[in-house]
């Protein structure tokens, strides 16, 4: 039986704007700093992007207020605010909220110094929001229990019965349910309901958010989970490469699971005529942040001059569904299909 969020809580979220919440289940919060140059919005946690929030700080004398919280949370508080948000930026886990706010009206245009320094296929094609690291959708096997030719070559694989109740999956999670909208957009919307169905018939197991699902991996609890590659990284750190019985492997081209996203940044109505909010956008795209990204949390830099982690692929072998980032918007129409076959 798989488990389910309440249904109720479920819909008054979609009544906000029926975006899924991302990876985190706090309320946002904020730093009360009142002599804050800059107000950013973060989809991505402190953890993650607070040591580089502190870099930027540092760097520039700027003080940042920082209010962290779930991307999809914080996109819908921004449609609500409108013209009244105290946000100048908008630090987004995706590059779907990114261009739901744009679809609102709810961006800037950015420099084109800043848009040029980022590949066209990760950035708004309106120049309103620019991708600043890159992830990648992989399948995490259990090497001690999984060989690697035996690992499924297509998401579809996933609902044979050899894989019953061994697969892992985070619906309520951000990225998952922008994998869901690229599968909706690229092998339409049929084929991926009855996807979804056949998983739930086939036990799959669902997790809170992908680090639970590598953790669930790595102990042996499942066969296999779908992620982003960089939970391996994060984890290999802590434990060493060398006790790590999870692997990551991709699937074969053109597959859905392949899908390669981005994190980004937006300037606001708001923040257009606060000069900080430029500085935040240089700063994230500068070499130096781009390092960070590669480095401390093995995403993929964006910017060329950066190289990415040893080890990754390149992004250029990776054969993903065939769509462009800002077909990735349409996060209510993926919660509703979740809310139909019972996975939220």
């Amino acid at each position: 039986m798989v488990p389910k969020v309440a249904r109720t809580a479920a819909l008054l979220l979609g009544a906000a704007l029926t975006l899924t919440a991302c990876s985190q289940s706090d309320e946002p919060t904020a730093d009360s700093s009142p002599e804050a140059g800059l107000v950013v919005y973060s989809g991505r946690s402190e953890t993650l992007v607070g040591p580089l929030i502190d870099q930027f700080e540092q760097s520039t004398g700027i003080t940042v207020e920082v209010r962290y919280g779930d991307t999809a949370e914080l996109a819908a508080q921004l449609m609500e605010e409108a013209d009244r948000s105290p946000a100048d930026v908008f630090f987004a886990q995706d590059a779907g909220a990114l261009q739901v706010l744009q679809d609102e009206g709810l961006t800037t245009p950015l420099s084109d110094k800043q848009l040029e320094r980022v590949p066209a296929k990760f950035r708004s094609d309106e120049g309103q929001w620019v991708g600043s690291s890159g992830r990648a959708r992989v399948i995490v096997y259990n090497k001690d229990l999984v060989a690697p030719d035996e690992v499924p070559a297509t998401v579809y694989d996933l609902t044979d019965p050899k894989w019953a109740g061994k697969v892992g999956i985070a619906p309520t999670n951000g990225s998952f349910q922008a994998f869901v909208t690229a599968m909706r957009v690229s092998q339409g919307e049929e084929k991926t309901k009855q996807w979804l169905e056949d998983l739930i018939a086939n036990d799959v197991q669902t997790f809170e958010n992908n680090l639970a699902i590598l953790d669930a991996v790595n102990a042996g609890t499942i066969d296999l989970g779908l992620a982003n590659h960089y939970y391996w990284y994060e984890k290999a750190d802590e434990i060493g490469a060398e006790n790590m019985a999870a692997e990551n492997a991709s699937f074969a081209a053109g597959d859905p699971g392949n899908l390669v996203n981005v994190a980004g940044v937006a300037v606001l109505p708001t923040g257009a005529d606060n000069a900080e909010s430029a500085k935040f956008v240089t700063f994230l795209l500068s070499d130096q942040a781009q390092e960070y990204f590669a480095q401390e949390t093995a995403e993929y830099p964006l910017v060329r001059s950066v190289e990415r982690r040893e080890g990754l692929p390149p992004l250029s072998q990776i054969d993903g569904p065939d769509l462009t980032l800002d077909q990735l918007s349409d996060l209510r129409g993926t919660q509703d299909l979740l809310l139909q076959v019972g996975l939220l």
